[in-house]
């Protein structure tokens, strides 16, 4: 054999462990991670959504036009126009402490990924020592003393793993998915706390509106009790009239108890919500008069709604989490390489500790492979492949409650417009019927009994229109909720809005108007 050949056979004996593992280092073992595909659904409803809700007369009775496709604000309760729905919004954002917890487990997560990190480099380590030893001298039958001296050292210690079956790339990996779900979880956060400020808000004022209306009734409802009393006293009816209206009365100042109850249960959680004690909380005072509907609904295409809901995109982060365990439980089964070098000195003197005949120096590669440890390993990947799968039926779970919140939405803003609309007629009629009983009874027609008990049906009927009026807020509410909110860039950290004197000048255009 030539020279020549037999240099070509000793390089290729020296290069091809090399090779073999840096072929290894490229692959990564488990499976390969693919996105869920996006739903089939074309629409969220059975039946064909119509183009706008119908409209009535009066407050909130506007017509609502839903603008498939269209993009919504990131400030998205500025639609409404109030500027203490928006004060609420913002001071809730700046003190809520369920978002400051949100963003820390972010911070967290973060950190537990940056420090996932450091396996890719070498680490270095340093150590320094001074030790005070004596040697026997029972080799030598005693008959010498022991030598006593101190042994100065210094040593640096680089350690490295090379990533040989993508281990260190897939903890890495799953550290990244945790860090992408609690961004996520952040942004849902974000927008449950909106939606709760805003929700509660109109409910509050709603029930501010119902209790003024129901005194009206309970005042109307304490004349008529008189007039029958008077009555009866005449023999013009029986004792059961009283009674009657006695538990008319009755049931209207009960009905004026529960929802003064709701009202201050209302405004402790708006307390809680905005970060304060119900006892010290500014107060924040919404009227139904003082909001305004939006007339232009956007509503993501049903494809879209799985990139723009938060809590989606967070359980989708779970999948790539529970997939790159998967394959670190498979990366476990292959062998584990580490490098290490050490380079030092030691001497017993330390002005000598420096000199070149006192370093010390050693190389070491050690290969750790797992050959019987009683099926660990391979129930560690029955797990994750477990896991895994749990993660995908929760991710079809999150994304079909999503579709249905979105399907509800949809319904309940056509059919309760419907339903303002009919209260309305309702109400235009039972003002129709006061009025005509007040003629009568100026007339001598009808008796005064008639015009009060007219009266308290018109009130009633004022109750349920604006229990109306305030649903058809909360459905719009419940809709922006429903579709994730404002859209905001891919990847964008979700953070509370901008001073007020920034948010004016930044929200011009469609946020501004009520048509939008």
């Amino acid at each position: 054999m030539s020279k020549t050949r037999q240099r070509l056979r000793a390089l290729g004996c020296r290069w091809l462990p090399i090779c073999v593992l840096a072929a290894a280092a490229g692959c990564t073992p488990g499976p390969v991670y693919h996105a869920p595909m996006a739903p089939s659904a074309g629409r969220y409803t059975a039946s064909t959504a119509p183009a706008h809700t119908v409209a009535a007369r009066g407050p909130a009775g506007g017509r609502q036009v839903f603008a498939y496709g269209a993009r919504l604000g990131r400030m998205w309760w500025r639609l409404f126009h109030s500027a203490a729905l928006d004060r609420a919004v913002r001071r809730a954002l700046a003190r809520n402490p369920g978002l400051a917890q949100a963003q820390a487990a972010l911070a967290q997560a973060q950190a537990d990924a940056a420090a996932a990190m450091g396996v890719f480099y070498p680490q270095v380590t340093a150590n320094g020592g001074v030790a005070r030893e004596q040697t026997t001298s029972a080799g030598a039958g005693g008959a010498f003393p022991g030598n006593t001296f101190t042994l100065y050292s210094g040593n640096v210690t680089v350690a490295y793993s090379p990533d040989l079956f993508g281990l260190n790339r897939l903890v890495a990996r799953a550290q990244q998915a945790q860090v992408d779900q609690q961004r996520y979880l952040r942004d849902a956060a974000y927008l449950t706390l909106e939606g709760n400020v805003a929700d509660t808000l109109i409910q509050e004022a709603a029930l501010r509106s119902e209790i003024k209306t129901t005194e009206s009734v309970i005042r109307k409802d304490r004349a008529l009790l008189t007039l029958v009393g008077r009555q009866y006293h005449s023999g013009a009816v029986t004792y059961t009239a009283v009674l009657t209206q006695r538990e008319q009365l009755a049931s209207s100042e009960a009905a004026r108890a529960t929802l003064r109850q709701q009202l201050a249960a209302s405004r402790h959680a708006l307390a809680a919500l905005m970060g304060d004690y119900p006892a010290t909380a500014p107060p924040v005072h919404v009227a139904l008069d003082d909001l305004v509907l939006p007339k232009r609904l956007p509503v993501t295409l049903p494809s879209a709604l799985v990139r723009q809901r938060p809590d989606i995109r967070a359980s989708e982060a779970n999948l790539r989490f529970a997939n790159a365990n998967i394959g670190e439980a498979v990366a476990r089964m292959y062998p584990l390489l580490t490098l290490t070098a050490d380079f030092g000195t030691q001497s017993n003197q330390i002005g000598d500790l420096f000199l070149p005949a006192t370093r010390v120096y050693d190389l070491a590669a050690g290969l750790v492979a797992p050959i019987f440890n009683g099926g660990t390993l391979e129930a560690q990947k029955r797990a994750a492949v477990a896991a895994y799968e749990g993660g995908i039926a929760s991710y079809q779970t999150v994304v079909l409650a999503a579709f249905q919140q979105v399907a509800d939405a949809l319904r309940a803003l056509q059919y309760d417009a419907q339903t303002l609309a009919f209260q309305r007629h309702a109400l235009v009629a039972a003002d129709g019927a006061l009025r005509l009983s007040e003629i009568q009874y100026r007339d001598g027609a009808v008796q005064y009994l008639t015009v009060l008990t007219t009266e308290i049906q018109d009130a009633n009927t004022r109750l349920a229109y604006v229990q109306a009026r305030a649903q058809r807020y909360r459905d719009t509410v419940a809709l922006f909720v429903a579709l994730g909110g404002g859209w905001w860039p891919h990847g964008a950290a979700r953070m509370p809005p901008p001073a007020p004197d920034k948010v004016h000048a930044r929200i011009q255009g469609h946020e501004t108007r009520p048509d939008s």
